[in-house]
Protein backbone atom coordinates (compact mmCIF):
# COMPACT_ATOMS: atom_id res chain seq x y z
CA UNK A 1 0.00 0.00 0.00
CA UNK A 2 1.46 3.45 -1.02
CA UNK A 3 1.99 6.03 2.03
CA UNK A 4 0.87 9.43 0.84
CA UNK A 5 2.55 12.47 2.09
CA UNK A 6 1.82 16.16 1.36
CA UNK A 7 4.56 18.17 -0.65
CA UNK A 8 5.98 19.55 2.43
CA UNK A 9 6.46 16.55 3.98
CA UNK A 10 8.27 15.10 1.09
CA UNK A 11 10.77 17.95 0.79
CA UNK A 12 11.29 17.28 4.20
CA UNK A 13 12.40 13.47 3.91
CA UNK A 14 13.50 12.94 0.78
CA UNK A 15 15.85 9.83 1.02
CA UNK A 16 19.23 10.12 -0.93
CA UNK A 17 19.30 6.86 -3.24
CA UNK A 18 22.28 5.10 -5.13
CA UNK A 19 21.72 3.70 -8.73
CA UNK A 20 23.49 0.49 -9.76
CA UNK A 21 23.14 -0.19 -13.40
CA UNK A 22 22.00 1.99 -15.88
CA UNK A 23 20.83 -0.18 -19.07
CA UNK A 24 17.56 0.76 -20.10
CA UNK A 25 15.48 -0.95 -17.45
CA UNK A 26 17.44 1.34 -14.79
CA UNK A 27 17.56 4.39 -16.88
CA UNK A 28 14.03 4.49 -17.01
CA UNK A 29 13.18 3.90 -13.21
CA UNK A 30 15.84 6.91 -11.98
CA UNK A 31 13.67 9.09 -14.78
CA UNK A 32 10.79 8.29 -13.61
CA UNK A 33 12.45 8.52 -9.45
CA UNK A 34 13.70 12.29 -10.66
CA UNK A 35 10.80 13.64 -12.54
CA UNK A 36 8.80 12.82 -9.27
CA UNK A 37 11.10 14.69 -7.46
CA UNK A 38 9.92 12.64 -4.02
CA UNK A 39 14.24 11.64 -3.75
CA UNK A 40 17.55 13.09 -4.12
CA UNK A 41 19.63 11.08 -6.70
CA UNK A 42 22.98 11.33 -4.88
CA UNK A 43 25.03 8.28 -6.59
CA UNK A 44 25.34 6.05 -9.84
CA UNK A 45 27.28 2.97 -10.67
CA UNK A 46 27.20 2.21 -14.35
CA UNK A 47 30.86 0.58 -16.11
CA UNK A 48 29.39 1.96 -19.61
CA UNK A 49 30.07 5.06 -20.30
CA UNK A 50 28.24 5.92 -23.02
CA UNK A 51 25.23 4.27 -21.18
CA UNK A 52 26.16 6.48 -17.88
CA UNK A 53 26.28 9.70 -19.77
CA UNK A 54 22.38 9.01 -21.28
CA UNK A 55 20.97 8.04 -18.37
CA UNK A 56 22.36 11.14 -16.41
CA UNK A 57 21.87 13.76 -18.67
CA UNK A 58 18.90 14.73 -17.80
CA UNK A 59 18.79 14.70 -14.41
CA UNK A 60 18.49 18.06 -13.02
CA UNK A 61 22.03 17.82 -10.46
CA UNK A 62 24.42 15.40 -11.42
CA UNK A 63 25.42 12.64 -9.19
CA UNK A 64 28.56 11.14 -7.67
CA UNK A 65 29.99 8.40 -10.22
CA UNK A 66 31.01 5.33 -8.34
CA UNK A 67 33.44 2.92 -10.01
CA UNK A 68 32.36 0.04 -8.41
CA UNK A 69 29.53 -1.25 -6.15
CA UNK A 70 31.49 -0.83 -3.38
CA UNK A 71 32.29 3.10 -3.68
CA UNK A 72 28.54 3.41 -4.24
CA UNK A 73 27.50 1.47 -0.66
CA UNK A 74 30.19 4.43 0.64
CA UNK A 75 28.32 7.06 -0.55
CA UNK A 76 25.93 8.94 2.18
CA UNK A 77 22.83 6.75 1.27
CA UNK A 78 19.64 5.83 2.68
CA UNK A 79 18.55 3.46 -0.18
CA UNK A 80 20.24 1.56 -3.04
CA UNK A 81 18.27 0.64 -6.52
CA UNK A 82 19.65 -2.22 -8.39
CA UNK A 83 19.00 -2.65 -12.09
CA UNK A 84 22.42 -4.95 -13.06
CA UNK A 85 21.88 -8.62 -14.45
CA UNK A 86 19.87 -10.85 -12.23
CA UNK A 87 22.91 -13.12 -10.51
CA UNK A 88 24.16 -9.74 -8.99
CA UNK A 89 21.02 -8.94 -7.51
CA UNK A 90 21.08 -10.90 -4.08
CA UNK A 91 24.81 -10.34 -2.93
CA UNK A 92 24.58 -6.37 -4.03
CA UNK A 93 21.07 -6.91 -2.11
CA UNK A 94 22.55 -8.24 0.36
CA UNK A 95 25.67 -6.01 1.39
CA UNK A 96 23.50 -3.32 1.14
CA UNK A 97 21.36 -4.17 3.80
CA UNK A 98 24.26 -5.22 5.96
CA UNK A 99 25.11 -1.36 5.42
CA UNK A 100 21.38 -0.35 6.69
CA UNK A 101 20.63 0.42 3.34
CA UNK A 102 17.35 -0.08 2.44
CA UNK A 103 16.65 -1.96 -1.37
CA UNK A 104 14.83 -1.85 -4.19
CA UNK A 105 16.23 -4.31 -7.11
CA UNK A 106 14.53 -5.39 -10.38
CA UNK A 107 13.28 -8.64 -10.16
CA UNK A 108 14.03 -11.56 -9.45
CA UNK A 109 15.34 -10.39 -5.68
CA UNK A 110 17.84 -14.04 -5.93
CA UNK A 111 18.55 -16.91 -8.09
CA UNK A 112 16.76 -19.43 -6.15
CA UNK A 113 14.25 -19.66 -3.49
CA UNK A 114 16.35 -20.08 -1.02
CA UNK A 115 18.56 -16.93 -1.76
CA UNK A 116 15.09 -15.19 -1.70
CA UNK A 117 14.71 -16.64 1.92
CA UNK A 118 18.15 -15.55 3.15
CA UNK A 119 17.04 -11.99 1.62
CA UNK A 120 13.56 -11.48 3.11
CA UNK A 121 15.36 -12.85 6.72
CA UNK A 122 17.67 -9.77 6.66
CA UNK A 123 15.36 -7.50 5.57
CA UNK A 124 12.69 -8.36 8.72
CA UNK A 125 16.41 -8.72 10.90
CA UNK A 126 17.40 -4.99 9.81
CA UNK A 127 13.36 -3.82 9.74
CA UNK A 128 14.31 -2.57 6.15
CA UNK A 129 11.84 -1.63 3.33
CA UNK A 130 12.62 -4.32 0.65
CA UNK A 131 10.88 -3.66 -2.95
CA UNK A 132 11.23 -5.70 -6.23
CA UNK A 133 9.85 -4.42 -9.06
CA UNK A 134 6.55 -6.05 -9.83
CA UNK A 135 5.28 -3.45 -12.23
CA UNK A 136 2.18 -4.67 -13.29
CA UNK A 137 0.77 -4.27 -10.11
CA UNK A 138 0.56 -0.64 -10.13
CA UNK A 139 -1.09 -0.62 -14.48
CA UNK A 140 -3.97 1.78 -13.39
CA UNK A 141 -6.95 -0.33 -12.52
CA UNK A 142 -5.35 -3.09 -11.26
CA UNK A 143 -5.35 -2.01 -7.39
CA UNK A 144 -8.91 -1.41 -8.07
CA UNK A 145 -9.57 -5.00 -9.33
CA UNK A 146 -7.35 -5.94 -6.20
CA UNK A 147 -9.98 -4.40 -3.85
CA UNK A 148 -13.06 -5.38 -6.02
CA UNK A 149 -11.76 -9.20 -6.18
CA UNK A 150 -10.81 -9.11 -2.34
CA UNK A 151 -14.78 -7.74 -1.57
CA UNK A 152 -16.45 -10.67 -3.34
CA UNK A 153 -17.41 -8.80 -6.50
CA UNK A 154 -16.43 -11.90 -8.84
CA UNK A 155 -17.24 -14.43 -5.96
CA UNK A 156 -14.48 -17.00 -5.07
CA UNK A 157 -11.69 -17.61 -7.84
CA UNK A 158 -11.17 -20.70 -9.18
CA UNK A 159 -8.97 -20.18 -12.06
CA UNK A 160 -6.66 -18.10 -13.96
CA UNK A 161 -4.86 -18.57 -17.32
CA UNK A 162 -2.02 -16.37 -17.86
CA UNK A 163 0.32 -15.60 -20.39
CA UNK A 164 3.39 -13.08 -21.42
CA UNK A 165 4.50 -13.94 -25.03
CA UNK A 166 7.03 -11.43 -26.81
CA UNK A 167 7.74 -11.09 -30.33
CA UNK A 168 11.71 -10.09 -29.74
CA UNK A 169 13.96 -11.60 -27.16
CA UNK A 170 16.63 -9.65 -24.88
CA UNK A 171 19.24 -7.88 -26.16
CA UNK A 172 22.01 -8.26 -24.02
CA UNK A 173 24.36 -11.34 -23.67
CA UNK A 174 23.55 -12.20 -20.40
CA UNK A 175 20.22 -12.89 -20.34
CA UNK A 176 20.75 -16.08 -22.38
CA UNK A 177 23.65 -17.30 -19.56
CA UNK A 178 22.07 -19.33 -16.60
CA UNK A 179 25.39 -18.29 -14.78
CA UNK A 180 24.13 -14.41 -15.09
CA UNK A 181 20.09 -14.71 -15.41
CA UNK A 182 19.50 -17.70 -13.34
CA UNK A 183 16.57 -18.88 -16.09
CA UNK A 184 14.91 -17.53 -19.17
CA UNK A 185 12.09 -16.30 -20.09
CA UNK A 186 9.80 -17.65 -16.68
CA UNK A 187 12.49 -15.13 -14.87
CA UNK A 188 12.39 -12.54 -17.72
CA UNK A 189 8.43 -12.49 -18.15
CA UNK A 190 6.66 -14.89 -16.35
CA UNK A 191 7.72 -14.02 -12.89
CA UNK A 192 5.25 -11.63 -13.16
CA UNK A 193 2.09 -13.28 -13.63
CA UNK A 194 3.16 -15.87 -10.65
CA UNK A 195 3.30 -12.22 -8.50
CA UNK A 196 0.13 -11.37 -9.68
CA UNK A 197 -1.60 -14.67 -9.11
CA UNK A 198 -0.18 -14.76 -5.63
CA UNK A 199 -0.81 -11.35 -4.47
CA UNK A 200 -3.73 -9.92 -6.77
CA UNK A 201 -5.60 -13.27 -6.08
CA UNK A 202 -4.39 -14.19 -2.60
CA UNK A 203 -3.21 -18.02 -3.97
CA UNK A 204 -1.53 -19.51 -1.67
CA UNK A 205 0.58 -23.03 -1.27
CA UNK A 206 1.73 -23.88 -4.88
CA UNK A 207 1.21 -27.42 -5.20
CA UNK A 208 1.38 -30.22 -7.99
CA UNK A 209 3.34 -28.46 -10.42
CA UNK A 210 3.16 -30.12 -13.81
CA UNK A 211 5.10 -27.42 -16.33
CA UNK A 212 7.27 -27.91 -19.19
CA UNK A 213 10.37 -25.67 -20.34
CA UNK A 214 11.68 -25.72 -24.15
CA UNK A 215 14.70 -24.16 -26.01
CA UNK A 216 14.19 -23.49 -29.49
CA UNK A 217 11.91 -26.51 -29.50
CA UNK A 218 13.77 -29.03 -27.65
CA UNK A 219 12.29 -30.04 -24.10
CA UNK A 220 14.72 -29.02 -21.41
CA UNK A 221 14.83 -32.45 -18.77
CA UNK A 222 14.91 -31.27 -14.88
CA UNK A 223 16.65 -29.68 -13.14
CA UNK A 224 16.58 -26.86 -16.13
CA UNK A 225 20.19 -26.06 -16.89
CA UNK A 226 19.92 -23.64 -20.17
CA UNK A 227 17.78 -20.60 -20.48
CA UNK A 228 14.48 -21.62 -21.79
CA UNK A 229 12.72 -19.73 -24.26
CA UNK A 230 9.18 -21.54 -23.67
CA UNK A 231 7.46 -22.29 -20.78
CA UNK A 232 3.98 -23.75 -20.02
CA UNK A 233 2.65 -24.51 -16.46
CA UNK A 234 -0.28 -25.90 -14.28
CA UNK A 235 -0.45 -25.07 -10.99
CA UNK A 236 -3.25 -26.40 -8.06
CA UNK A 237 -3.16 -23.77 -4.78
CA UNK A 238 -3.74 -25.46 -1.22
CA UNK A 239 -6.28 -21.95 -1.23
CA UNK A 240 -8.24 -23.35 -3.68
CA UNK A 241 -7.19 -21.82 -6.97
CA UNK A 242 -5.83 -23.22 -10.51
CA UNK A 243 -3.36 -21.51 -12.34
CA UNK A 244 -2.28 -21.80 -16.00
CA UNK A 245 0.35 -20.23 -17.15
CA UNK A 246 2.47 -19.79 -20.63
CA UNK A 247 5.10 -17.44 -21.37
CA UNK A 248 7.81 -16.85 -24.14
CA UNK A 249 10.45 -14.87 -26.07
CA UNK A 250 10.18 -14.77 -29.59
CA UNK A 251 6.98 -15.74 -30.20
CA UNK A 252 5.19 -15.67 -33.56
CA UNK A 253 1.52 -14.35 -32.37
CA UNK A 254 1.42 -11.51 -34.96
CA UNK A 255 2.14 -8.85 -32.91
CA UNK A 256 4.85 -7.41 -30.66
CA UNK A 257 3.54 -8.74 -27.41
CA UNK A 258 0.51 -11.24 -26.31
CA UNK A 259 0.37 -9.91 -22.55
CA UNK A 260 -2.94 -11.35 -20.28
CA UNK A 261 -4.51 -12.19 -17.07
CA UNK A 262 -7.65 -14.15 -17.28
CA UNK A 263 -9.80 -14.32 -14.11
CA UNK A 264 -12.65 -16.86 -13.55
CA UNK A 265 -14.99 -16.64 -9.99
CA UNK A 266 -17.74 -18.23 -9.03
CA UNK A 267 -19.68 -14.84 -9.80
CA UNK A 268 -18.01 -13.06 -12.69
CA UNK A 269 -14.63 -12.89 -14.10
CA UNK A 270 -11.90 -10.02 -14.83
CA UNK A 271 -9.46 -9.72 -17.01
CA UNK A 272 -5.82 -7.63 -17.37
CA UNK A 273 -4.69 -7.67 -21.19
CA UNK A 274 -2.44 -5.35 -23.47
CA UNK A 275 -3.62 -3.68 -26.25
CA UNK A 276 -3.31 -3.89 -29.76
CA UNK A 277 0.26 -5.82 -29.45
CA UNK A 278 1.47 -3.14 -27.29
CA UNK A 279 4.68 -3.97 -24.54
CA UNK A 280 2.80 -1.02 -22.58
CA UNK A 281 -0.47 -0.41 -22.71
CA UNK A 282 -3.09 -1.94 -21.05
CA UNK A 283 -6.88 -2.92 -20.44
CA UNK A 284 -8.37 -3.42 -17.07
CA UNK A 285 -11.80 -4.74 -16.68
CA UNK A 286 -14.54 -6.57 -14.99
CA UNK A 287 -17.12 -9.54 -16.64
CA UNK A 288 -20.52 -10.43 -15.57
CA UNK A 289 -22.01 -12.72 -18.39
CA UNK A 290 -21.51 -11.16 -21.82
CA UNK A 291 -21.26 -7.69 -19.95
CA UNK A 292 -18.11 -6.04 -19.08
CA UNK A 293 -17.13 -2.73 -16.71
CA UNK A 294 -13.60 -1.25 -18.13
CA UNK A 295 -11.67 -0.54 -15.03
CA UNK A 296 -9.08 1.40 -17.15
CA UNK A 297 -7.79 1.48 -20.50
CA UNK A 298 -4.45 3.69 -22.69
CA UNK A 299 -3.14 6.02 -21.76
CA UNK A 300 -1.10 5.61 -18.69
CA UNK A 301 2.67 5.95 -17.56
CA UNK A 302 2.78 3.08 -15.30
CA UNK A 303 6.12 1.78 -15.56
CA UNK A 304 7.79 3.64 -12.54
CA UNK A 305 4.95 3.54 -10.01
CA UNK A 306 6.77 0.21 -8.39
CA UNK A 307 9.93 2.41 -7.59
CA UNK A 308 7.83 5.50 -6.58
CA UNK A 309 6.06 4.06 -4.14
CA UNK A 310 8.83 1.80 -2.50
CA UNK A 311 10.57 5.46 -2.09
CA UNK A 312 7.32 6.83 -0.17
CA UNK A 313 7.42 3.64 2.04
CA UNK A 314 11.40 4.73 2.62
CA UNK A 315 10.60 8.12 3.13
CA UNK A 316 7.81 8.03 5.75
CA UNK A 317 10.08 5.94 7.70
CA UNK A 318 8.31 2.22 6.86
CA UNK A 319 10.14 -0.83 7.77
CA UNK A 320 9.76 -4.24 6.12
CA UNK A 321 6.11 -5.12 5.88
CA UNK A 322 4.30 -8.58 5.29
CA UNK A 323 4.05 -8.01 1.61
CA UNK A 324 7.87 -9.57 1.33
CA UNK A 325 6.17 -12.96 1.62
CA UNK A 326 4.92 -13.04 -1.61
CA UNK A 327 8.49 -12.91 -2.50
CA UNK A 328 8.92 -16.14 -0.88
CA UNK A 329 5.92 -18.12 -2.87
CA UNK A 330 7.34 -16.70 -6.24
CA UNK A 331 10.39 -17.94 -5.85
CA UNK A 332 9.73 -21.08 -4.40
CA UNK A 333 7.14 -21.87 -7.08
CA UNK A 334 10.13 -20.95 -10.13
CA UNK A 335 12.22 -23.76 -8.74
CA UNK A 336 9.41 -25.96 -8.64
CA UNK A 337 9.00 -25.32 -12.33
CA UNK A 338 12.49 -25.21 -13.11
CA UNK A 339 12.62 -28.60 -11.61
CA UNK A 340 15.04 -27.15 -8.39
CA UNK A 341 13.62 -28.40 -5.72
CA UNK A 342 14.03 -32.14 -5.89
CA UNK A 343 9.84 -31.76 -5.99
CA UNK A 344 7.66 -31.24 -8.99
CA UNK A 345 9.82 -30.14 -12.10
CA UNK A 346 9.76 -28.57 -15.74
CA UNK A 347 9.48 -32.25 -17.17
CA UNK A 348 7.08 -33.43 -14.87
Amino acid sequence: MSVELSPAEYAAVKPRLGFAGLGWIGEQRMRALADAGIADIVAVCEPDPVRLRGACSALPQQPAVCRSFEELLEQPLEGIVIATPNALHEPQAAAAMERDLATFSQKPLALSGSGTARLLELARKKNLPLGVDWSYRYLAGVPELKRRIEQGEIGEVTAAEMSFHNAYGPDAAWYYQLSSAGGGCLLDLGCHLLDLCHWLLGARGPQNVRARCFSQGKLLPPPVSEAEDFVMADIDYASGQHLHLSCSWRASAGCGAVIGCRIFGTGGGAEIRNVGGSFYDFEVALHHGADSLVLAAPPDPWSGRALLDWTRRLGSGAGCDEDVEHLATTATLIDSIYGRDGGASGAS
